[in-house]
């Protein structure tokens, strides 16, 4: 497994979530939003942009239902790890939703600009948070159609 990921809670089989998060207390919230949301996934968090890249360019590995990426990241930021995403062939129709914080326009700008599906600013307040996650949970996860792969 790539340096800065470990995972995390979840079923052993099935639906793959990569949570790219590098602060320790904000990825323990979002798995525990997942749970109390009944997202039926796996979720493996990476620490920052580069284990991210590692965990997804990783031949061996099979690549995640979604990718849920902060924008504000060490060694890689969340814009960066995207462009390399959707440049490489293997992982440009992974479906990416940034989950940030942050609230400046260019960052949205540059988001949806290289491809993410999606920008979610995480609400503060726990229980719209896993509200929000189970959203995006039930919309990627269970009603989205997903690339082949390949």
């Amino acid at each position: 497994m790539a340096r800065g990921t470990q995972m995390a809670a979840g079923p052993a089989r099935g639906t793959v979530v990569l949570l790219v998060e590098d602060d320790p207390d904000e990825a323990a919230l979002a798995l525990r939003a997942f749970a109390r949301a009944g997202a039926d996934a796996r979720i493996e968090v990476a620490s920052d942009g580069e284990s991210a890249l590692e965990r997804l360019h990783g031949r061996d590995a099979a690549l995640p239902a979604l990718v849920l990426l902060d924008v504000k990241l060490p060694r890689l930021d969340g814009i960066e790890v995207l462009r390399r995403i959707r440049g490489d062939s293997r992982t440009r129709l992974l479906p990416v939703v940034m989950l940030s914080t942050s609230v400046e326009p260019r960052d949205l700008a540059a988001a949806l600009g290289l491809g993410a599906n999606a920008y979610v600013r995480k609400p503060t307040a726990f229980d719209d948070f896993v509200d929000a996650l189970g959203r995006i949970a039930g919309f990627w996860l269970a009603l989205n159609e997903r690339p082949p792969a390949g």
